[in-house]
């Protein structure tokens, strides 16, 4: 539907100002259908707020701006859809204030709610745990190509957990990543920027073994065909793909017990980077490991530096200690 015949509410000034409105947004902006749709739902709201009032969108005031915000919060609405309808607020008054249609913009220097980022999705240190040690347990049975899977699988679990990596950047690994110091791999990662990430001896062991595979009579498999990449597979990309792993990896979690729904290569990149927090990592070096360009990306991880600092006081400070004491 074009913005010129979308059916808008509201009295003569309020319903020319959110056509005009529409139709800036339509022209110049490209906006769908479902776009147009959901601002005048949101103005048109706002236009009923006004009416109590008797005011337009033109004689809005700052304060009538945050009382409706404030009304929209005690009617319940999430930070997130007041946060929308407060941007869609914005948007008007710019177009209005463009236009000479108002002197001044009453959303200016009007603050946001307030959002809570959503925790990331991790895995106790146990719950990886059951996963690698399953995953190594399933390699001594496996035969043939069951058993190049199996050690494939454990190997992958292993370098993710060790490293953090993203699963895009694991399965795309290049052979000769393993070229050199193979304590360390050099990651190509988002926009290209290149890190170094550290492997521990259990993902060193993992790769020795997946690397050797074809050379073990009892993998019952040719050597394994070189490529350049470290993952080869017959898909179009001529290496793992990611949703392979992740359906992989969901099938151990549920011979492991885990709620397959918790389980992804994502969550197990939080979980590297919650269990190095946890046990005293600086936030600037995860994010080194993690490749986040910005240190903002690398702080919905804080939640865990809060609870290790609120242990910490409550383990070893004096006062804590002297009023456990009290307690008893």
């Amino acid at each position: 539907m074009a913005a010129s015949n979308m059916p808008v509410r509201g009295d003569g000034d309020n319903a020319a100002a959110l056509r005009g409105f529409l139709d800036m947004i339509s022209s110049e902006r490209g906006a769908a259908a479902n776009t147009l749709s959901a601002y005048a739902r949101d103005l048109d709201d706002f236009a009923s707020y006004l009416a109590r009032s008797r005011l337009s969108f033109a004689g809005a005031r700052p304060a009538d701006i945050t009382g409706y915000l404030q009304a929209l919060s005690e009617a319940g609405l999430a930070g997130a859809s007041r946060a929308r309808k407060l941007s869609t607020l914005r948007q008007l008054y710019k177009y209005l204030l463009a236009e000479d249609l108002i002197d001044e913009d009453p959303t200016h220097g009007i603050a946001g709610p307030r959002q809570q980022r959503a925790l990331p999705k991790t895995l106790s240190v146990a719950e990886v745990d059951r996963l690698i040690d399953l995953a190594h347990a399933r390699i001594a049975p496996a035969r043939g190509r069951e058993r190049v899977r199996a050690v494939r699988l454990y190997c992958l679990l292993e370098l993710l957990y060790a490293t953090g990596m993203r699963v895009s950047e694991l399965v795309s690994l290049p052979r000769k990543v393993l070229d050199g110091d193979d304590r360390v791999l050099t990651i190509r990662g988002k926009g290209g920027r290149e890190r170094l990430v550290p492997l521990n001896g259990s993902a060193r062991a993992a790769i020795e073994r997946y690397l050797a595979l074809g050379q073990d009579p009892e993998d019952g498999v040719a050597a394994m065909i070189r490529t350049r990449w470290l993952f080869p597979s017959k898909s179009a990309e001529g290496h793992l793909t990611r949703q392979r792993f992740a359906q992989d990896l969901k099938a151990l979690a549920i011979d492991a017990g885990l709620d397959a729904e918790r389980v992804s290569p994502h969550v197990l990149r939080h979980a590297f980077a919650s269990h190095l927090l946890d046990r005293g990592a600086d936030l600037r070096a995860v994010q080194q490991l993690l490749g986040h360009a910005d240190i903002s990306t690398t702080e919905i991880y804080t939640h865990v530096l809060e609870e290790r600092l609120k242990k910490l006081v409550h383990e070893h400070h004096p006062l804590a200690k002297r009023a456990s004491e009290t307690d008893c």
